[in-house]
């Protein structure tokens, strides 16, 4: 399922740091198409910090960070991305509908791109989708915690990504919407490569093809290592 033939991502001896302080040494990964990649690790192990060099919102120390289409290098992927809750300013004024709509803009803002008929039909199947129809122009600082993931989460699919990056995508949210999240992400899985960064592993282990432990360097519990951990699973 990911050998290096069908390759979408690859990092190629990563080192990544803040202020000298090194977070992630000399890290080579490569993700396939079709992966299902589950990641778990302490706090402050360099979970997050390995999708934001992914992401491009943060260049490495050292090495390179590669993408691939159909095997050719090409510059950029379609990614979709859930960020943790707590990088979102609540106070930003914008709607539930906007920053959904966001997810379909490449270019500019959704203030100054006025959604086509079709991307609006688009935004409202995908807030049907994660059962915020009805806040559609709410303000995001009027939310709940759960119902701003919700959105989060509805910005990051409405693209039909061919990689979608999820960190921590169950917090806040409540036990009726995660069980519909699991159900959302299995249907993503069959045409899209996930990274999904989670402390609540177990349901989504059985739908993961690859578990990667994070904790300052990367330990792929799938591939064939010298150094797997008796507690990967």
């Amino acid at each position: 399922m990911h050998s290096q033939e069908n390759k979408i991502i690859e990092l190629d001896r990563v080192t990544v740091g803040y202020d000298h302080n090194i977070i992630l040494p000399d890290v080579s990964l490569h993700v396939s198409e079709g992966d299902f990649m589950a990641v778990t690790g302490p706090n402050g192990g360099g979970k997050t910090s390995l999708l934001r060099v992914i992401l491009g919102l943060i260049k490495p120390e050292s090495g390179k960070v590669r993408f691939y289409n159909n095997g050719v290098e090409v510059k950029s992927l379609n990614i979709g991305y859930l960020p943790q809750k707590n990088a979102i300013d609540h106070r930003f004024p914008i709607t539930v509908e906007e920053v959904v709509g966001s997810g379909l803009l490449r270019k500019g803002s959704v203030f100054n791109n006025k959604l086509t008929e079709e991307e609006n039909k688009k935004v409202d199947s995908v807030l049907e989708l994660v059962g915020m129809l009805k806040y559609r122009k709410s303000s995001i600082g009027n939310l709940s915690g759960g119902q701003l993931q919700r959105v989060l989460f509805g910005r990051s699919v409405i693209s039909n990504p061919s990689v979608l990056i999820l960190d921590e995508p169950l917090s806040y949210v409540d036990k009726a919407f995660e069980a519909q999240f699991y159900e959302i992400v299995e249907t993503l899985s069959h045409d899209t490569t996930i990274i999904l960064v989670s402390h609540e592993i177990s349901r989504i282990m059985q739908m993961a093809n690859r578990h990667l432990i994070v904790d300052h360097g990367i330990e792929d519990c799938h591939a064939q290592k010298h150094f797997i951990r008796t507690d990967c699973v």
